[in-house]
C-alpha cells in the first residue's frame, strides 16, 4: 500500500510537470537559438537588447527567468518557514505524527525493498556517478567544460546547504524506525534536496540534446523522482512529511539560482533575448548600407 501511494502520486506529479511544460510558450527557433548559447551576445547593442528581453516576462526567455527567480522566492519562503514552524512550534507536529504512523501500519517487508530502492535516486553516490555520466557526454558533444561545473555546483552546493540547515535546525527524527536516530539531524531531508536539484539539473540538460518536444518527458521525469523520494524517505520513518517539504523547497530553489548563474554560458536563459538583440543589432548595422553603397558607387 505505501509503495502504491508513492508511485501514484508521484506519476500525477510527473505528469502536472509535464502538462506545465508542454505549455510554456515559444516554438522551434528559441530552442535552436539555445544550442548556440553565449554566441550572440557579443555586441554592444545585442547585449543591451539581451538584458532587456531578459526582465520582460512576455518574452520566452525573460519568462524563464521570471519562474526561475519565482522559484528562489516560493522555495525559500516554504523553506525558510518550515524551518521555523519545526523548531520553535508543533503546530505542524499532528500532522508529521499522522502520516508517520500511517506509513508503520502499512508497512510490508516487499514495500520497505521497493521504498529503500526508490530512496536510492537521492543518494549522493548515485546522483555523483549520473552527474560524471552527463557531464561527459556534453563534453564528448561539445568541448564545453561548463556543464560539469555547473553540476558540480548544483551537487556540492545543495549538499552544503542541506548540512548547514541541518545543524542550524537541529530536529529529531521519527522515532518509529529504529535506525533514524544515526542518521544525525532531521530537516529538511538530504536525499530529498539532491534528488530535487540533482534530477532537474540532469533533465535541463539533457533538453539541450533532444530538442523543446523532450522536454515534457523530461521535467515531468525529473519531479516524479523528487517526489518519490521524497515519500519514500517519509513512509521508510526516517523523516517528517515537513522535513521533505522543505527538501523539496530547497533543491528546486537551488537547482534555479545555479540555473541563473550558469545561465550565459549554457543553460540559454536569455537565449532567445540575445538571437532578439543579433537581430536588432543586424538591423540597425543594416540601415546606414544603402547609403554607404551610394557614395562607394
Amino acid at each position: 500500500m505505501p509503495f502504491l501511494l508513492l508511485l501514484l502520486i508521484s506519476v500525477l506529479a510527473g505528469l502536472g510537470a509535464a502538462f506545465l511544460t508542454r505549455r510554456y510558450p515559444g516554438g522551434h527557433p528559441v530552442v535552436e537559438v539555445a544550442r548556440e548559447a553565449g554566441e550572440h551576445a557579443q555586441a554592444p547593442a545585442a547585449r543591451r537588447a539581451a538584458r532587456t528581453a531578459r526582465r520582460d516576462p512576455e518574452r520566452a526567455t525573460g519568462l524563464a527567468l521570471t519562474l526561475a527567480l519565482l522559484t528562489i522566492f516560493v522555495g525559500g519562503v516554504v523553506l525558510t518557514a518550515l524551518a521555523v514552524v519545526v523548531r520553535s512550534t508543533d503546530v505542524l507536529a499532528g500532522i508529521d505524527s499522522a502520516v508517520a504512523e500511517w506509513g508503520d501500519h502499512h508497512a510490508s517487508p516487499w514495500s520497505h525493498d521497493a521504498l529503500t530502492l526508490v530512496t536510492r535516486l537521492g543518494e549522493t553516490w548515485l546522483v555523483a556517478l549520473v552527474a560524471v555520466v552527463v557531464a561527459t557526454v556534453e563534453l564528448v558533444r561539445t568541448r564545453s567544460r561548463w556543464v560539469a561545473a555547473f553540476l558540480l555546483a548544483v551537487i556540492l552546493g545543495d549538499k552544503l546547504l542541506t548540512e548547514a540547515i541541518k545543524q542550524l535546525v537541529d530536529r529529531a527524527r521519527p522515532t518509529i524506525e529504529a535506525v533514524a536516530a544515526t542518521l544525525g539531524p532531521s530537516f529538511p531531508s538530504g536525499h530529498t534536496s539532491t534528488a530535487a536539484a540533482s534530477w532537474a539539473a540532469f533533465a535541463l540538460v539533457a533538453g539541450r540534446w533532444w530538442g523543446r518536444r523532450a522536454w515534457p518527458a523530461l521535467a515531468g521525469t525529473a519531479v516524479g523522482i523528487a517526489v518519490a523520494v521524497a515519500l519514500s524517505r517519509v513512509l521508510l520513518d526516517v523523516h517528517w512529511l515537513t522535513d521533505v517539504l522543505g527538501g523539496l523547497a530547497l533543491g528546486w530553489a537551488w537547482f534555479a539560482a545555479c540555473a541563473i548563474a550558469f545561465g550565459g554560458r549554457l543553460l540559454s536563459f536569455g537565449a532567445a533575448a540575445q538571437a532578439a538583440g543579433r537581430g536588432e543589432a543586424e538591423a540597425a548595422s543594416d540601415e546606414p548600407a544603402p547609403a554607404a553603397s551610394r557614395s562607394r558607387s
